[in-house]
């Protein structure tokens, strides 16, 4: 069977690498490869660079009034909500994840970029009181320049939009490297803005691998900053990188977020939000639920009801409404999840449901993990500080409120944490104490462009979304102007 060759998008034009190396992207349901991807290398990264640079210094963009560039954020918001279902079937053919998530993911994206082109034209300056006698002062805010985007896997055109509609607004232009296992729906999507109107080189996407094309946009001299979403270790490599040439950085790494919950919540309303804060998009997700903290006088019960939701769960084809979870998104993060589970089991873990690998019930080759409990876990046990980055709950028993907060805070991560309670009184004591970027009382996994969304610790540095978040793609300069037409200072010339 050909496969397509999928190319780079880079100055307005598709092209292939310049090496003409390619890689196959596989539909992890089949387990079939379906189109060939570019392998760029550095000197593909350059010229997209190159390409950005152009396109911020000179011509339509760099000319564009803030209400253009709104407009132009407006028309991306329109090509991708008529395009959805289209987005939607590329990325589950890539990830697995089922057609109804991502389906839901990119008909909210739109809300993105809407809401940031309303920021585009009210990015002001200000007018400072007199510093200086016979001096005026004021301050503007410009775009940085080039900006380097590293997606991941999970959710990429989601966690594109959260990068790229503040940066476009802010005035920037953009080269996005998206995971080696997910580039074909930021490719179609670069196709999508072209036909839109986005002037050439504002957005270039130049597919490969992460050391090979990411290490070479970080260290790129002509980047002004760099945006990643994903793995601590890469997330370190980057920030190690930029350092070299003093960039900045926005880091959004992951987390081990603990659901807690004490004996007066609505335990239904707890154990499906435990459920669905863990087992949701298979547990691929970087903010899952999945240390859950429970009352120790309603752990026996509790935990007996979610593993029968758990067991509840269907697996199958992603494409299927009647599935609830899809396959693995790759085999690297597949064998991943199986070492972790082994970890649990060698540390004393027991695994209430799941704990193997599934065939698919239909009889594909796919990469399925049943959805896992473990109990008699410890808040020091592998399992319980690693990011697993699949579908693997452990539960932990707490006797009272402070150690309940001790074990959550407990982790090198602190992204997100559930807090499931009637207490209101409780409710803002406990989330004032959380070391965690997003606290979700009685829900979960809620997210909008309105509130800011990153992590404390090692989940990250910044955050993405809210009104403040356009100032990270900013930098401020004062313009002072003499008024008196003396020689500054009395300097005796």
């Amino acid at each position: 069977m050909t496969l397509d060759r999928l190319q780079n998008y880079i100055g307005g034009a598709f092209q292939p690498p310049l090496s003409d190396a390619w890689m196959e992207t596989e539909n992890p349901y089949s387990a079939a490869a379906w189109g060939l991807i570019p392998r760029s290398g550095a000197e593909d990264a350059s010229a997209a660079v190159a390409a950005a640079r152009q396109a911020f210094e000179s011509g339509p963009w760099a000319e564009a009034s803030p209400t253009a560039r709104a407009g132009m954020l407006r028309r991306i918001a329109e090509v991708v909500a008529e395009n959805a279902e289209e987005l939607a079937r590329i990325e589950v053919r890539d990830n697995g994840k089922t057609f109804a998530e991502m389906h839901a993911q990119v008909r909210r994206i739109p809300d993105w970029y809407n809401f940031y082109a309303g920021l585009a034209d009210k990015i002001g300056g200000e007018l400072l009181p007199e510093a200086r006698p016979g001096h005026m002062t004021y301050v503007r805010h410009e775009p940085l320049g080039v900006i380097a985007m590293i997606t991941p896997w999970n959710s990429p055109l989601m966690l594109l939009a959260w990068k790229l509609a503040p940066a476009l607004a802010a005035g920037n232009t953009a080269v996005v490297k998206p995971s080696e296992f997910t580039t074909a729906s930021a490719l179609r999507f670069a196709g999508l803005v072209r036909e839109a109107g986005l002037p050439a080189g504002v957005l270039n996407v130049v597919g490969g691998l992460g050391a090979e094309v990411g290490a070479a946009l970080t260290a790129h001299p002509d980047v002004a900053k760099v945006a990643f979403t994903g793995g601590v270790s890469g997330g370190r490599a980057v920030y190690t990188a930029a350092a070299q040439d003093l960039k900045p950085v926005s880091l959004e790494l992951g987390g081990k977020s603990p659901n807690i919950v004490f004996g007066d919540a609505d335990l239904e309303l707890a154990a499906r939000g435990v459920v669905s804060g863990i087992f949701g998009s298979g547990g691929q997700s970087c903010v899952a639920g999945s240390r859950l903290l429970v009352q120790r006088d309603l752990h026996d019960a509790f935990v007996a009801r979610v593993v029968e939701l758990t067991e509840k769960i269907r697996l199958g084809d992603p494409m299927s409404p009647e599935t609830d979870i899809g396959p693995v998104a790759n085999r690297p993060q597949f064998d991943r999840i199986m070492t972790c589970i082994g970890w649990a089991l060698e540390d004393g873990a027991t695994c209430m449901t799941g704990g193997t690998q599934v065939r698919d019930p239909e009889g594909g080759p796919g990469l399925f993990v049943a959805p896992t409990v473990f109990t008699g876990v410890s808040n020091d046990m592998r399992i319980a500080r690693e990011e697993v980055f699949g579908p693997v709950l452990s539960v932990i028993p707490f006797d009272g409120e402070a150690e309940a907060v001790a074990i959550a805070n407990d982790s090198p991560f602190g992204l997100g944490a559930g807090l499931w309670t009637r207490d209101v009184a409780r409710v803002h004591r406990v989330a004032a104490r959380l070391q965690a970027g997003s606290v979700w009382v009685n829900t979960y996994k809620a997210t909008s462009q309105i509130a800011p969304f990153g992590g404390y610790k090692a989940s990250g540095l910044g955050r993405e979304g809210g009104v403040e978040m356009i100032a990270d793609y900013l930098q401020t300069k004062s313009v002072w102007l003499n008024l008196t037409g003396e020689v500054p200072y009395g300097f005796p010339l």
